[in-house]
């Protein structure tokens, strides 16, 4: 399999995803990026703008086995990973559970206790469980996607940093466009059913092969020195209590590759990192309690830590230059400011770019802000930093 199959066959997958969720072709390319990065996905937005939907449709659209796991206060771990069970000829047998897919839809995730939480941990990282002694492996591939609500904390138990650094990508949905909306409506009047039903367009093995040539992509000297650069910088920020660990930057590897292998490119670019840095490390921190309280979010952090460092200016010989369709660079909340000595409030009328609701401007008295260098060997859509989106 080349890397032009692997373009083409990210395609189809999109455009057959499109056919069930309208309007939503960045963020769909996001998530197709996870999972042919075999990342786990978080998503995080309010009820009915798709969550689930998404799940579902990836699973059907890629062949995939899905299982869904409703979580609530009283799931305990067996009910996620299975149990033995006495058969009626007196026989003692495991019965799996719905991990054993190979798309897991943890609904709500956030609604189960935390006993109930770490049952996922051995299985998104190691690809394994174990009950009564036994280690058995999953499925591949393995994917689990999980939804939380925002904006509702009664009676949920948060994700702990541990479980939250599984993920490899955390993003919102947000609402559709008005045209969208329509479109949607009009869809659903036609086909008179709720559910769209979708055409796979590839099988669990297909699927497997894709990721196997993705960890293929070459990454060079500098673009890796590029993203540690960037990690490092989450550590050392005024802005961050904690900073991305190791595994932040291997996800940022992992996820940079994907990229650039749905772009049909053997190579990894500055672009491609720059394309997934905010998804890929903001729920990876954990911000200075005055950044909270100013109402400064992950995302912002990131996305001021990737215009302050520079990218590299040269890669080695023989990198080509190719477009593709890979996720672009989430737009940045308007005007960030550098250690501001103000307050943070929140703008209505602001672009809200992939995180929905988090757009704020500075009501105090601004300071330089921050711009990305400008690289001269580069120009938009070349290789080199984007310029920065209007206000």
């Amino acid at each position: 399999m080349s890397h032009a199959d692997v373009k083409q066959a990210a395609n189809q997958l999109i455009d057959e995803l499109e056919r069930a969720i309208v309007g939503k072709r960045d963020v769909l390319s996001l998530i197709v990026t996870s999972v042919l990065a075999d990342g786990h996905i978080l998503l995080e937005d309010v009820p009915g703008v798709a969550k689930t939907a998404i799940a579902r449709a990836i699973a059907e659209a890629a062949g995939l086995r899905f299982s869904r796991v409703q979580f609530t206060p009283d799931l305990i771990p067996a009910d996620i990973t299975g149990a033995s069970v006495l058969t009626p000829d007196s026989q003692i047998k495991f019965q799996p559970g719905p991990v054993f897919a190979n798309l897991v839809l943890g609904d709500e995730i956030n609604r189960a206790p935390p006993k109930t939480q770490s049952a996922l941990l051995e299985a998104m990282e190691e690809r394994q469980v174990t009950a009564d002694g036994v280690t058995r492996a999953l499925p591949k591939p393995f994917l689990v996607v999980g939804t939380q609500n925002p904006i509702e904390q009664e009676g949920t138990y948060p994700l702990p940093e541990a479980q939250l650094d599984r993920f490899l990508i955390r993003t919102s949905i947000g609402y559709p466009g008005g045209a969208n909306e329509v479109e949607l409506i009009l869809r659903r009047a036609t086909r008179k059913t709720d559910r769209q039903p979708l055409n796979a367009v590839m099988s669990a093995e297909q699927l497997v092969a894709i990721q196997q040539r993705v960890e293929e992509v070459h990454i060079s000297h500098p673009v890796a020195k590029y993203v540690v650069d960037i990690v490092e910088t989450t550590r050392s920020s005024p802005m961050t209590e904690v900073g991305a660990s190791p595994r932040g930057s291997l996800a940022l590897l992992k996820a940079g590759r994907a990229a650039a292998a749905m772009a049909g490119r053997s190579h990894v670019l500055p672009d491609d990192i720059k394309a997934v840095a905010i998804p890929t490390l903001s729920h990876r921190l954990i911000l200075q309690p005055d950044q909270w309280i100013r109402g400064v979010k992950n995302e912002q952090v990131v996305q001021q830590i990737v215009e302050s460092v520079p990218a590299p200016v040269s890669i080695e010989p023989g990198d080509a230059v190719q477009g593709g369709v890979g996720p672009q660079p989430q737009a940045a909340p308007p005007q960030q400011y550098a250690q501001p000595a103000g307050q943070w409030q929140p703008n209505p009328q602001a672009s809200q770019g992939a995180i929905a609701g988090q757009a704020v401007t500075w009501t105090g008295e601004p300071t330089a802000p921050q711009t990305p260098p400008q690289n001269p060997g580069f120009q938009d859509g070349q290789g080199g930093p984007q310029q920065p989106p209007a206000n």
